[in-house]
């Protein structure tokens, strides 16, 4: 690579500018310097412009222990016919190509004719004026970083590296995008959509079709097995992002030590085990929708994590300074009472409100009358086919028991419940003593359904408004709930 002339270094030098301006002069001193890192073997493809002949040869020269291939022009008319027949790892971009001008708007309007070219370019801008206002205008245009004339060599090749790897983030991510794509795709061929007639499950339908067409921050709350997570993914197959990733994080699942990395993504060498460049989920669902399931189980220093990255619309990886934006519909699911755990600072009010733009509260089976029957019948069909029984079917008797259990684990339980019975079956028709969970004779709640908890709930704000004479501080005193609190049940009561 020490022979411009040869191998893959080549210099287009299309137009011949006189050398005015002294900072080029002073780039050309500092090349000079002695190298004080050893050669990074980025082995990537670097593209220079700039219009100064010399400057760009030092910067050639600099640089080509580095890079497994350096082309540099002089002319950016030319940028675009390069980009388009070479894919670049990285492209060092003076920002001034007239002589006397020095505004830096060619060099962001040839960032901008890239970067629609090749939405993943990692480009550094270079210059001989420094100007804070002018490197903040390059980074928010899309300029991965912005280096100024005289260069320091080791800040230089620093900033290159960290394009480079920028760059191979950006590329990986692209391919984990499009296998998560793909596992949609095979997903959305097995989605069984919402099945339901009563008017609870019709009215969360309702919802549904207002919100999923929208980007609002939606919260799903139920209890345990009443199919959150086949809610969030009506909402996003009802979506704009329909055909884009689907990404669903159960967040009890990730420790609060390992919450950045998982989320944010990190560079290599940014902790002990930390052996290669990660990407976070945030940026793998740009685009898409995310999904976090079991917001709950957040921890308060964790809920500070995520409400910074979702206020801000960026991240940052773990040992990285580098902003990532990303564009996320957010959906969440809980099973436990939010605002309860706000009342108790447990929760973070500001993540509470940012996440429950819209609030689906998804009704517990017991609560869907004859939607057992038909969920009932649906899962019969499907494992008679997985366990070729297919002339099965139901009794009177079991279906009226199957009414008039409580179901405590929801729907999942009855799938279960269903799955077993038909494994189990001797003869044609289901009969009550195929179903062998034992507290479906043993609970009274055969006999009795009890009150819902928004019915309890409902009541116990009544009560406690009625002694208080209508005052909202006395009675959340009484029911020791946060005025706020107080306030928010009364609306959801149409108290």
């Amino acid at each position: 690579m020490s022979n411009i002339g040869a191998n893959n270094v080549h210099i287009v030098d299309t137009n011949k500018f006189e050398m005015q301006l002294d900072s080029a002069r002073k780039s050309m001193g500092n090349f000079t310097e002695t190298r004080k890192i050893e050669a990074l073997n980025m082995n990537g493809k670097l593209l220079i412009v700039d219009d100064h002949k010399q400057v760009l040869k030092a910067l050639i020269q600099l640089l080509e222990p580095d890079f497994e291939s350096i082309t540099g022009i002089s002319n950016p008319n030319q940028i675009i016919s390069y980009i388009n027949k070479e894919e670049y790892d990285v492209i060092l971009l003076d920002m001034n190509f007239s002589a006397g001008v020095n505004t830096g708007n060619e060099g962001i309007y040839w960032l901008d004719r890239i970067l629609k070219s090749d939405p993943l370019a990692a480009v550094v801008m270079i210059t001989a004026y420094a100007d804070v206002n002018l490197a903040v205008k390059a980074i928010k245009e899309g300029a991965t970083d912005f280096v100024v004339k005289p260069w320091d060599n080791n800040k230089l090749l620093a900033t290159l590296q960290t394009a480079f790897k920028l760059r191979q983030s950006k590329i990986e991510n692209k391919k984990l995008r499009e296998r998560q794509k793909q596992i949609n795709k095979g997903n959305c061929k097995q989605y069984t959509p919402l099945i339901g007639k009563s008017q609870a499950i019709e009215n969360v339908l309702q919802v549904i079709k207002k919100v999923a067409r929208t980007d609002a921050n939606v919260l799903v709350i139920g209890e345990n097995g009443t199919g959150k997570e086949l809610i969030v993914k009506e909402i996003h197959n009802n979506s704009r992002r329909a055909d884009e990733v689907f990404i669903s994080i159960d967040i009890g699942t990730i420790s609060e030590s390992l919450f950045e990395s998982e989320m944010f993504g990190h560079i290599k060498g940014a902790f002990t085990d930390a052996r290669e460049d990660k990407t976070g989920w945030f940026e793998t669902a740009s685009g898409g929708t995310l999904f976090l399931d079991e917001i709950g189980n957040l921890t308060l220093t964790m809920q500070s994590k995520l409400l910074a990255a979702i206020q801000n619309r960026v991240i940052y990886k773990v040992g990285s300074k580098i902003p990532i934006p990303f564009d996320i519909r957010l959906v969440c699911a809980t099973n436990k009472n939010l605002e309860e755990m706000v009342s108790k600072n447990l929760f973070r009010e500001d993540l509470f409100y940012r996440i429950n733009t819209i609030i689906i509260e998804l009704p517990p089976l017991r609560d869907r009358g004859e939607d057992i029957v038909l969920l009932a019948e649906h899962f019969l069909k499907e494992y008679a086919v997985k366990y070729e029984k297919f002339n099965l079917k139901f009794s009177s008797k079991t279906l009226d028991k199957l009414m008039k259990y409580y179901w405590p684990g929801n729907v999942r339980e009855l799938r279960h419940t269903i799955e077993k019975a038909v494994i189990l079956c001797d003869s044609d028709i289901l009969m009550p003593e195929d179903f062998i969970i034992s507290h479906l004779t043993q609970q009274p709640s055969l006999q009795q359904k009890p009150p819902t908890f928004a019915e309890i709930e409902k009541h116990a704000l009544q009560v406690a408004l009625g002694n208080n004479n209508g005052s909202v501080l006395k009675a959340s005193k009484e029911l020791d709930i946060a005025r706020q609190t107080m306030y928010n049940k009364m609306q959801k009561y149409n108290l």
